[in-house]
Parts: C-alpha cells; structure tokens; sequence
C-alpha cells in the first residue's frame, strides 16, 4: 500500500480516483438483458438464473412453505441479533417521520404539502459473495413505516434453487410482501418492467455489483426511480495520532471485505500510524478469509500524510466519501466540518460495522462521490411530497392582477385568461 506524504492540493485529484467504471461492453451486456426481460418476461428470467446462478428454478416466487422452512434453519441467537436491529432502525427511522405543513401565505390563498408513501417499490438484495439480510431491514423498515401498501423483494437463488434463510426471515420480520429468486441486472428489469410473476414497482432500491447498478442506471432512464446512482463500497478514515492502529487496519479490512473494488484510505497527520497501519493490516489480514478479494481491494486504497486537521476535512470534503470515519482526539469538532459523505462515525467505539448492522441509521449509502448531492437512504426516500392549494374568492382577487401581468409578460395568454374569468376581467 502507497504512502503518500504531504501532496499539494492540485495533487489530489488523482488520489481521490475511485477504482472501477462501467465500460461500453458493459453497458451494452445490460441493455441486452433489459430488452430480453422485456420481450420473453419469466421465461428471460428462468434462462438467466439457469446461465450465471446455475440453477433450474420452477417457480420464481418465493413460497410460504420455503419461509417457514427458513425460520427453523436461522439460529436463536441470530433471529434475536436481526431484531434487535430491526428494532433500532425502526427506531430512528420512525422519528424521520414528516408532520404536513400548511400556510396561508396571504388571505385567502391557503398552501399544504403532504407527505404521500411511494405505491410499490422494489427491493435488490444482493446474494452472492455474502446474503446481505441486513440490507433488507435497511429498506423493508423504512419502507413499511412509510406506508408502501406494495414491498417486492429480488434476491439470487443459490445452486439448490433456495433464498438464503437468513433474509427470508428478515423479509418476513420486515413484512415484505412477496419476493422473487431472481438476481442480477435482470432482477433490476423484472421489477421496472413487470413480468408474469414479479410485479412492476415504481422505485428500486439497493447495492449490487457494477452489473446491478449498470441496469438500475439505464432504467432510471426510463420512468423508473431509482435510490441513488451507486459504485463499489468506500471508506476513508480521518486520524490523529491517539488513533489505534489496530482500529484503523481493521476498518480497512472490513471494507476490503466487501469486494476487490471497495476503496480505502486513511488521512491522517501522524507518520508513526502512516508507518504502522499496513504492518497492522497484513498481521490481521493473515487471520481472515477472502485474502485474495481484499488484497485487490487493498491494491488501491490509500495512506496520506497532510499537514492538519483542516487539510485533512478538505481532501474528506472533496472526496465525499460513503463512509467517513473520524477517528481523532477532536472527532466531534471536525464533525461539524463535514460537509460531504454518507454517513459520518465518530470516536474510537465507532466501526462503520456498527452502521452496517445496527446501531440504527441506514447503510445504503451513496458512493462515487455522489455524496455531493446525495443522501443515504431514509424515510423520505420512500415518500413524495405532494403540494395543494386552495383559493378563496378573496385569495384570488388580492392575486389576480399580479398572476395576469406576469402571464401577460411570459406571453402565455391563456394562463392570464383562467385568472381573468375568475375575477371579471375575460
């Protein structure tokens, strides 16, 4: 792992390069599986689960008897770990909740803006490399204490043409209505197209590889939501030298984990945990699985000396990371200096795999740097704002003049007209 010491600032651009892109060939890989699902429906989906998860699969939908099977294989111990988290999410999410505002912002002219649950919306859960039950808490809870009277879930099949039971418990938990055995970028279409089996949704949400996330692209495209546009998972960890190098190794290990295109860097101001962190990291390394992913992960992440604490929540800012760890005698002050990332976690006591099980705040997060602009998801995702207005006869006579002349001077005169016969002037 590189040590990069002291770069200037028109140096950082490259260091902040994130490691994958979807190429043409990949683009044009989904376009393909979109049109197929399109054009053939179950059957595109059957052939796809039979070509990239090798298994044969009667039917699609998930059966009440495969849940119950799924309850007994999921041990007592990690049905109560799954509700406790469960229980903290709905937690916090439950207190996002939006009271609906009204205004009267002059006499006679009365404003509201409700807050209305999205329909239907589909959940992707990856189920690959790991069953990521913990995302379906992440995106059934919020989504059931919105009010979504439609909750669909797609997930992969293994070889044994079963859903893993550790999320077919949490579904269940969650209240999710139906789900499907069906994976990948075609799991994407199936639920923005409809099929026979898997029911159209109006928004998708969920990670999933560069495959995934290709598809959830092109049909956001195409009248469908999306949660986010998303890349492979990040962290990056702000430290002084009260920070822990075994704290620090084993937040970049645990990212690692989670493919060979997650990123990871430290800024920090200290030379000693520069020099120690990647002895630290290949001692712990040597006592985990997956070597082989997280070396590639490891390959490009990233060490850098800056000069203090404000370089450092410049370069954090500029790379607005997913995940953001503040591990630093100051961690509260420099939080207030964040103004980019997913979700910020603050202290020594503070693992992202807290965030990703369950202290209670959401892990699906934006990455890519679209922390910019984006929020992870939360309650409001699954809702809209709808806005109304309501005009008394005064209402529309205090405004009348002022709507006419400003219609009048976008020369749209059928809009000053359905003021005018209102008020007796057309």
């Amino acid at each position: 792992m590189n040590i990069t010491r002291f770069p200037a600032s028109h140096a950082w651009q490259p260091l902040m390069q994130r490691a994958a892109t979807v190429n043409d060939d990949a683009k044009a890989v989904v376009s393909g599986i979109i049109a197929r699902v399109r054009q053939l429906g179950d059957k595109a989906l059957r052939d796809y689960a039979r070509q990239f998860d090798k298994v044969d699969l009667d039917e699609l939908k998930v059966s009440e008897s495969e849940f119950a099977e799924a309850a007994t294989l999921v041990s007592d111990s990690l049905k109560n770990a799954i509700n406790i988290a469960k229980a903290n999410i709905e937690a916090f999410h439950a207190a996002q909740r939006m009271k609906d505002i009204t205004v009267e912002t002059m006499p006679g002219v009365t404003c509201t803006q409700r807050a209305v649950p999205i329909t239907s919306v589909g959940l992707y859960i990856p189920g690959g490399n790991s069953p990521l039950f913990s995302t379906v808490l992440m995106l059934a809870v919020p989504a059931k204490i919105a009010g979504c009277r439609n909750v669909v879930m797609c997930t992969p099949a293994g070889k044994d043409g079963k859903v893993h039971p550790a999320i077919l418990y949490a579904a269940q938990l969650c209240g999710v209505d139906e789900v499907y055995k069906v994976g990948g970028a075609q799991a994407v279409a199936a639920m923005a197209l409809g099929t026979e089996t898997v029911k159209r949704v109006s928004k998708i949400f969920g990670p999933g590889n560069r495959w995934v996330m290709e598809a959830k692209m092109q049909v956001s495209s195409a009248g469908v939501a999306i949660d986010m546009p998303a890349g492979p998972s990040e962290v990056m960890i702000v430290a002084d030298g009260s920070a822990d190098a075994r704290h620090v190794a084993s937040d970049f290990l645990s990212q690692a984990e989670h493919g060979p295109d997650s990123q990871s860097i430290l800024l920090t101001t200290s030379e000693r945990l520069a020099q120690e962190l990647p002895i630290v990291i290949e001692e712990l390394l040597d006592k985990l699985p997956r070597r082989e992913m997280m070396e590639k992960s490891l390959n490009h992440s990233h060490v850098i000396l800056l000069h203090d604490d404000e370089e450092m929540m410049r370069f954090a800012n500029g790379y607005a990371p997913e995940h953001l760890i503040i591990n630093h005698s100051r961690a509260e002050e420099l939080a207030l200096m964040v103004e980019n990332a997913g979700s910020v976690f603050l202290g020594p006591y503070s693992p992202e795999s807290a965030g990703d099980y369950a202290s209670g705040t959401n892990h699906t997060l934006p990455t890519s740097g679209y922390a910019t602009a984006y929020s992870g998801v939360n309650l409001d995702s699954f809702i809209k704002k709808i806005t109304f207005q309501q005009l008394t006869r005064q209402g529309i006579e205090a405004l009348a003049q002022h709507v006419m002349d400003m219609a009048a001077a976008e020369d749209l005169m059928a809009h000053r007209l359905a003021v005018a016969v209102r008020v007796g002037k057309g």
